[in-house]
């Protein structure tokens, strides 16, 4: 019986739980369809708004076509209206540019009536009278600069010059015909004669130089006017010297080497005169000719050393002109080089240098610069100018020239004796160190005509009665005054 009871509250309590998850399952579904409902309604509203949205879109884009319609009418009437306002000022211009012409055609025939000229004519008259303009105004432009030219290039050749010497200036004199020779000690002079001198006597029949050993301390002198003999002998003494051994058998093997190497010391001079004047990149055979120039002097001024300086002169000159300065610094260091050969060769030093640095390949501006440094040909380049500057500056520059005065004096004396020994001469004045002369001649006695004559005569006459280096310049002035009184 209680089975049963259980049983049966079982199944009434299955039946409230069926039951209750029945009504739960409705409520449930009412809450969905509720909520299905107010989401439908949304989509709806939404939906209405999207579509009076776009209804309203629609009804502005009808509108916006409508005003473009208008525009369009409009513009093409604005069109329409300039290109009638361009076809009726192109017929304007059209009748503008017929009235110019027929005027222009009027004038001209005017213009023609009254002057008796054409057109062509009278154009061409304007042209000629506007070349003659221009003509007299650059005429007159070029005077303006020359004269400006004439003012300061005096004063800015003199600066320039000035600079240039004061830059390089230096000793190039040499001795003529003594070299100095120094002793470590004063005993050494007892060795070089030797027993009974024959030191002495043997190293003077090798060398042909005079040995002179006087009160001089620590010093000897060795006299000879050969300069390559003197240079010989003063290799051979100071490796004498710097050896100790003095004997005959030593001096006969002291000058042998020192003859062999003059070779050498004329190479190694090239090469270090072309150092220091900044030349590079020459041949050979120049840089051994160049050396030989060591010993070869021109008024006491070694030729060697002068064409270091006219390098640096010229160079220096060249830079302020803006001219070429390398080419000037090669023709000025090469210009002399001709005066090595002239013993061996015929011709002026300048004409045998210049052909000797034209078979070295040498450029040629600096040829022509080698051949006119004397004026044998005529110059071609402004190097050229500025190499014959250089060498004048190099000569002529107090210092540069050692020369006794007694022979100076006399040889100046002599050469105006000559000169003012020609019938006619007034007065006659060397200058230029005995490099120019010149002649004042009686007006009365020589006219001008036989002014070019009479400087010829004397030129011939200075040939061969004087013996002098270099060249000699023959200038002869006339003048003539007339003076009157009025009482």
């Amino acid at each position: 019986m209680t089975g049963e009871v259980a049983t049966t509250i079982m199944l009434l309590l299955a039946c409230l739980v069926a039951l209750v998850l029945v009504l739960l399952a409705r409520r449930e579904a009412a809450a969905s369809r509720t909520q299905a409902a107010r989401d439908v309604e949304g989509i709806r509203t939404e939906a209405q708004s999207l579509l009076a949205d776009a209804q309203r879109r629609e009804a502005r884009s009808i509108e916006r076509e409508r005003e473009l319609k208008a525009e369009r009418g409009e513009v093409r009437a604005l069109n329409e209206v300039a290109e009638q306002r361009v076809a009726q000022a192109d017929e304007q211009r059209a009748a503008a540019l017929k009235a110019t012409l027929a005027a222009q055609s009027e004038a001209a025939e005017r213009l023609a009536a009254v002057s008796g000229m054409t057109a062509d004519e009278a154009r061409a008259h304007q042209l000629r009278i506007a070349a003659e303009q221009a003509s007299h105004d650059a005429a007159a432009q070029v005077r303006r600069a020359e004269a400006a030219a004439r003012r300061t290039a005096e004063a800015r050749a003199r600066a320039i010059v000035a600079t240039a010497v004061q830059r390089v200036a230096a000793a190039t004199s040499s001795q003529a015909v003594v070299s100095v020779v120094p002793l470590p000690a004063e005993d050494m002079k007892g060795r070089i004669i030797g027993k009974e001198g024959r030191n002495i006597r043997t190293f003077e029949a090798l060398t042909g130089v005079n040995v002179i050993i006087d009160d001089t301390p620590d010093a000897i002198t060795l006299s000879c006017f050969d300069a390559e003999r003197r240079e010989v002998a003063v290799v051979a003494m100071e490796a004498l010297i710097a050896d100790g051994r003095i004997h005959p058998q030593r001096i006969e093997l002291a000058y042998a080497e020192a003859l062999a190497g003059a070779e050498d010391r004329a190479v190694a001079a090239g090469h270090d005169a072309a150092e220091r004047a900044g030349v590079q990149g020459l041949h050979p055979e120049l840089v051994t000719t160049l050396g030989r120039l060591r010993l070869r002097t021109s008024y006491g001024q070694t030729v060697l050393a002068h064409l270091v300086e006219c390098a640096q002169i010229a160079a220096a000159m060249a830079a302020e002109l803006g001219a070429d300065v390398e080419v000037a610094r090669r023709g000025a260091f090469l210009h002399d080089v001709g005066k090595a050969l002239t013993a061996e060769l015929g011709g002026t030093h300048a004409l045998v240098g210049a052909d000797l640095v034209r078979r070295c390949g040498e450029v040629p501006a600096v040829v022509n610069a080698v051949a006119a440094h004397h004026d044998e040909v005529p110059k071609e380049t402004i190097e050229a100018v500025l190499v014959q500057a250089a060498d004048a500056c190099s000569a002529a520059r107090p210092g540069a020239r050692r020369e006794e005065l007694d022979q100076y004096i006399e040889r100046m004396d002599t050469l105006e004796a000559l000169v003012a020994a020609h019938a006619g001469v007034r007065r006659a004045v060397a200058m230029s160190a005995g490099r120019e002369v010149r002649v004042v001649v009686e007006p009365d006695l020589v006219d001008d005509a036989a002014m070019p004559g009479l400087a010829e005569a004397i030129a011939r006459h200075i040939e061969k009665d004087l013996s002098f280096p270099g060249e000699i310049a023959v200038t002869v002035v006339r003048e003539l005054r007339a003076t009157a009184t009025a009482g």
